[in-house]
């Protein structure tokens, strides 16, 4: 499968089903009409067997087409139709890309295969299967052939981020890592993903590697600082006219602002830094020197703004 910076892929799980042949040819026609759509790039259905999941992936240049086509009326027929086949889904689409967080509970593997060890792949992959199939809250393991060159990936589900976490610190998954990396041209990667709080988690050859915590912390002071300037400014003294006590009035001051650092404002400021916050990508000095210095205006830029720009001194509004 092709990673290319900036393409979005949808992995579809479905249900098992005796009709191999015809969820094959059904399976088709889905991917036939990925490909007649805009921005389509690559589309490839996962390896069957007893072990793994029946699955396919479609991937396009960018998130919004293929979104738009995930909820065109083109495969929304397509998928009705499956279903008076008896072709169900089994898992709302699992979107992977870069700058897209994964959903909750999965981890999704890029593997460059060394051309003919392919068998060699394979048959680790059904050992990492049935050994993951043993730990609580493992729900299935999907892999996904290239379409046209490219990587392998495979894509590992578990009920929560905690049992996900449990069975990739385990030692059975240590013990079979060694083979699978003897099938490899280079070490495996994950595909990233970043918390709300600036903290990029990435799994590089069974090792889990994150953030520098100073990375991290410079981003939250980022958008922390102006956040708390302006709440004082504008939200406190709604809260001194309501009545509030100074104690009550700093806890609920502490709950806006909280709330709007994990879903709106670090979130949006976490984007643009990306590279910056990958702990792979942004390893190297100059990026991350070019990320921090780059931080460091932004400081100089809002101290300036609440230095000098009296109507946001919250101080003149105290009384």
């Amino acid at each position: 499968m092709n990673a290319q910076r900036g393409a979005a892929t949808a992995v579809t799980i479905f249900h098992r089903t005796e009709d191999a042949s015809g969820f094959g040819s059904w399976l088709s026609g889905l991917r036939t009409s990925a490909r007649s759509s805009e921005g389509f790039t690559s589309s490839t259905s996962s390896i069957r067997d007893d072990d793994l999941d029946w699955a396919m992936s479609v991937t396009f240049a960018t998130e919004g087409e293929l979104h738009r086509w995930l909820d065109g009326e083109e495969r929304r027929n397509l998928l009705k139709g499956g279903q008076s086949q008896g072709f169900w889904c089994r898992t709302a689409d699992l979107i992977l890309g870069e700058g897209i967080d994964e959903p909750p509970g999965v981890s999704a593997f890029r593997h460059d295969v060394v051309a003919g060890r392919e068998a060699d792949f394979l048959a680790v992959q059904d050992r990492l299967a049935r050994a993951s199939s043993a730990f609580p809250g493992y729900e299935g393991t999907a892999l996904l052939p290239p379409d046209e060159g490219g990587d392998w990936l495979s894509l590992l589900r578990f009920r929560t981020p905690e049992q996900l976490s449990a069975w990739l610190r385990s030692a059975e998954r240590d013990e079979a890592l060694p083979g699978l990396r003897s099938s490899l041209a280079k070490g495996f990667s994950a595909v990233s993903s970043t918390t709300p709080f600036a903290t990029t988690v990435r799994v590089q050859d069974g090792r889990t590697l994150m953030t520098p915590n100073w990375k991290s912390a410079m981003l939250v002071l980022l958008v922390l600082y102006p956040t708390v300037m302006v709440l004082s400014r504008f939200f406190g003294p709604l809260l001194d006219r309501a009545g509030a006590e100074p104690w009550l009035a700093l806890w609920v001051s502490q709950i806006v602002s909280v709330s709007a650092l994990q879903w709106w404002l670090m979130p949006a400021v976490t984007r643009p830094f990306r590279r910056w916050l990958d702990p792979v990508d942004g390893a190297g000095f100059r990026i991350g020197l070019v990320g921090a210095s780059v931080v460091l205006v932004g400081y100089g830029v809002t101290l300036a703004v609440f230095a000098t720009v009296t109507w946001l001194q919250f101080w003149d509004y105290l009384k």
